[in-house]
């Protein structure tokens, strides 16, 4: 895949017919599809029979267990359940299946409970097994480097710069040990990466020793150990970045690097008169470059997140979602489409990485929408799409709202109020798309029989208390930090209280194939056995925080590279000053090259460092128009990530198409015309900020409900077909416009807009009369 380096996916081949299983009704909840992998999980594990047996989310069997703590480390997967069907796993290869993890060309994903739907796809990744005293060496330092944030965020603050430089650095330690160099790593770690650490550790401990005095000189004059630092870190930093995030991040970095030093040779706006190496590596290096803004940001609110949602995988929440999905829509026209759209906003809400949801969701969503008729294309599309827009969803919107609230220095939780419309919109669309498309291929939902009953779902209901209780910290006004921790809390609460019901009420979890049959546990071995379980469900927790901290760590120092530049050369004032230029002509066309730019920037660069970039070269341009501030930075950060479905370097479009088996460029037009309001909107922002939640409540509540009618003509008109029958190309175009004219928030564009869609439903509906053939919904 483009921008994947050295860590692609390659699909090998595409698996059987997605096929359901029987339906029983007792205690063991049998899975009516192959069980998801982490955060997503079988529909069936919240059936409670027929609402006399116990709910499945108080099983304790292998399909609801979480993997070993040592598990993200190792890459090898705990005992099979019994009657597992999957075939061994190949000597020297990875495993992909139960409790094992999926490599992906953004970094290893967890699959945890049951058998992956997709056992013949395999992944190819620099990530190392690392196996015997290494392993464990990783795991407890991986576990102990967030444990280390917890304290530093929530007890005892640090020294800021320290904080950073401990950030990046020990994390850079614990990337060297854990991906490899090349395309495939061994079980242990070489001689070059243990001396590529000791650097790291050396940096780490330059700050720790020195912090007075390296800020002392950052206005005297550094000294040689100040500029060794800077240097080799910088060369760390890239190294670091193309191990855990292919090459694209670091090519970039490289060419500002270059920029720096060839800047008097270079034509119009880009020409500066050049730079000295020594001042160049501390600006670039220091509080303006790599141990900036966008790290301090990865240090703390990033950190916080990643933390939280990686104790809600473990827990299963992630799961619950899914078969919430499942039960509302699943049953419906086009329904696992729709589910994917769903649990795709759902899960977006904690998630962080496009990339990452496509790998972990699309191998359950993709054959679940085979199943029911989708090609192959689509069926990629809908779920790069889903995966894409979980970047926009508030509360975590990818990292971006955290780095956006710094830069504005506006609360966070504004920042995540002003995204809650537009992400709206976006799976609107994407819904809309899937119902029409389904309506004009004739594909039906799935049989309610097979699918998770409301009961099981609600006796489950506090697997989503986590989620709720920092939600509402949030909008009562608590810090991101401590809305973090008690949500953690929260979750570490419903692990240690399922596992200790479990164990009172049904025993003590099998653990192989030839456990015994589970036994009631006393109150005193039940306490002390699910203490057990939940402490080491929390260092496998925090274990694999660090393991998704890896690339968000690397991308966020390279983009500090990149903004240590632009600071130092003043390549984004004359870029601003092209935007005037511009704008002089047309404000219209310097939007229109506003949003190139920041789309071209983010390609093949994940979200968060793909706003960070744009964020600095665009976003002061288009404050100079005179464009509010967070519409400028909504603006740019749109852009940036509806990159991951644009072609040609479309990394969620191509992670998909390769599991779908799809061809890369039909899936990626395909994921476009899927998320095309979302290409619109951000332009609206520019016109009315009632989108954004800017406003009085009446305006906001006019500007949804229009958009919302605009959002539907133009699904109609570029799927061709309204209500029940075909649009002809004329009434297409006319639908399209009609569209637009609905999503400007203006009187009369709204009253043309209206009155148009009135007169096609009336005309489509003389044409094509409703034919009562499906659950609709």
């Amino acid at each position: 895949m483009p921008g994947g380096g050295r860590s692609r996916c390659r699909v090998l081949r595409l698996p059987a017919p997605y096929r359901a299983a029987p339906r029983r009704d007792d205690l063991s909840c049998p899975p009516s599809f192959p069980s998801p992998p982490a955060g997503r999980a079988s529909p069936a594990a919240s059936r409670g029979g027929d609402g006399r047996g116990t709910s499945c989310g108080l099983q304790r069997g292998v399909e609801s267990r979480a993997p070993g703590p040592l598990a993200w480390a190792r890459g090898v997967p705990p005992a099979r359940h019994p009657g597992s069907t999957r075939r061994p796993r190949q000597k020297g290869r990875p495993a992909a299946g139960k409790g094992g993890w999926l490599l992906t060309h953004s970094g290893a994903v967890q699959a945890a409970g049951g058998a992956t739907p997709v056992d013949d796809l395999e992944f190819a990744n620099s990530r190392r097994a690392l196996a015997g005293w290494q392993g464990r060496l990783w795991a407890a330092a991986g576990a102990a480097f967030i444990a280390w944030h917890l304290w530093v965020l929530l007890v005892a603050p640090a020294d800021p710069t320290v904080s950073r430089a401990a950030h990046v650095f020990l994390g850079a330690a614990l990337g060297f040990a854990l991906f490899a160099p090349g395309r495939r790593g061994g079980p242990r770690i070489p001689w070059y990466d243990w001396a590529l650490m000791l650097p790291c550790l050396l940096i780490v401990a330059h700050y720790a020793l020195d912090a007075d005095g390296i800020e002392m000189r950052s206005f005297m004059g550094p000294n040689w150990q100040d500029l060794a630092a800077a240097g080799v870190g910088i060369v760390l930093v890239l190294e670091f970045t193309r191990r855990t995030a292919g090459l694209v991040m670091p090519a970039i970095g490289v060419v500002f690097l270059a920029y720096c030093f060839i800047g008097p040779w270079m034509p119009g706006p880009l020409y500066h008169r050049g730079v000295e190496l020594a001042p160049a590596l501390i600006e670039v290096f220091g509080n303006n470059g790599v141990l900036g803004t966008v790290v301090q940001v990865s240090a703390t609110f990033i950190a916080m997140f990643v933390t939280f949602a990686a104790f809600l995988q473990v827990s299963n929440a992630g799961a619950y979602f899914n078969d919430l999905a499942l039960a509302a829509v699943g049953w419906a026209r086009g329904g696992p489409a729709k589910v994917t759209v769903i649990s795709g906003l759902l899960f977006g809400t904690i998630s962080g990485s496009a990339v990452a949801n496509v790998v972990a969701s699309g191998m359950f969503t993709i054959p679940m929408m085979r199943r029911v008729g989708y090609d192959r294309a689509t069926a990629a599309a809908v779920e790069a799409t889903s995966s894409t827009g979980g970047q926009i969803t508030p509360p975590v919107m990818g990292a971006g709202a955290f780095i956006m609230a710094e830069v504005l220095g506006v609360p966070y939780t504004e920042i995540a109020l002003a995204g809650l419309i537009p992400a709206l919109l976006f799976y609107a669309a994407n819904y809309i798309h899937c119902d029409l498309n389904a309506r004009k291929a004739g594909i039906r939902g799935l049989p309610r029989e097979e699918l998770p009953r409301w009961l099981g779902l609600a006796r489950r209901a506090y697997m989503a208390a986590p989620l709720v209780l920092l939600i509402w910290m949030l909008v009562i006004g608590f810090s991101p930090f401590r809305a973090a921790a008690w949500g953690i809390g929260a979750t570490i609460a419903i692990m240690l209280g399922t596992a200790l019901a479990h164990r009172l009420l049904l025993g003590a979890p099998p653990e192989g194939p030839s456990a015994a049959p589970a036994r009631r546990q006393g109150p005193v071995a039940a306490v002390i056995g699910a203490v057990a379980e939940t402490a080491g469900a929390i260092y496998g927790a925090l274990s694999g925080s660090a393991r998704e901290m890896m690339q968000l760590i690397a991308v966020c120092a390279t983009a500090g590279i990149v903004a240590g530049v632009i600071g130092l050369t003043g390549v984004g004032g004359r870029f601003a000053s092209l935007l005037l230029e511009i704008a002089g002509a047309s404000a219209f066309l310097a939007m229109l090259f506003a949003m190139g730019v920041a789309i071209i920037l983010g390609m093949g660069v994940p979200t968060t460092a793909a706003y960070a970039i744009a964020a600095a070269v665009v976003a002061p341009g288009l404050t100079r128009m005179g464009v509010e501030p967070l519409v400028a930075h909504m603006f740019v950060f749109y852009y940036a990530t509806l990159s991951a479905i644009t072609p040609p370097v479309a990394l969620a479009s191509f992670a998909a198409a390769g599991m779908a088996g799809a061809d890369l460029w039909r899936t990626s037009m395909i994921a476009v015309k899927l998320g095309l309001a979302t290409f619109i909107v951000p332009f609206l922002f520019w016109v009315s900020p009632a989108l954004l939640a800017q406003g009085p409540l009446p305006g906001i509540l006019l500007a949804v409900a229009t958009a919302l009618a605009g959002v539907w003509m133009l699904a109609c008109a570029t799927e061709g077909w309204m209500l029940n029958g075909p649009l002809p190309w004329p009434l297409r175009l006319a639908a399209g416009l009609l569209g637009l004219s609905l999503m400007v928030p203006e009187g009369y564009t709204d009253l043309l807009g209206l009155a148009g869609m009135a007169a096609l439903v009336l005309y489509q509906r003389r044409i094509h009369p409703a034919a009562r053939t499906e659950p609709a919904a």
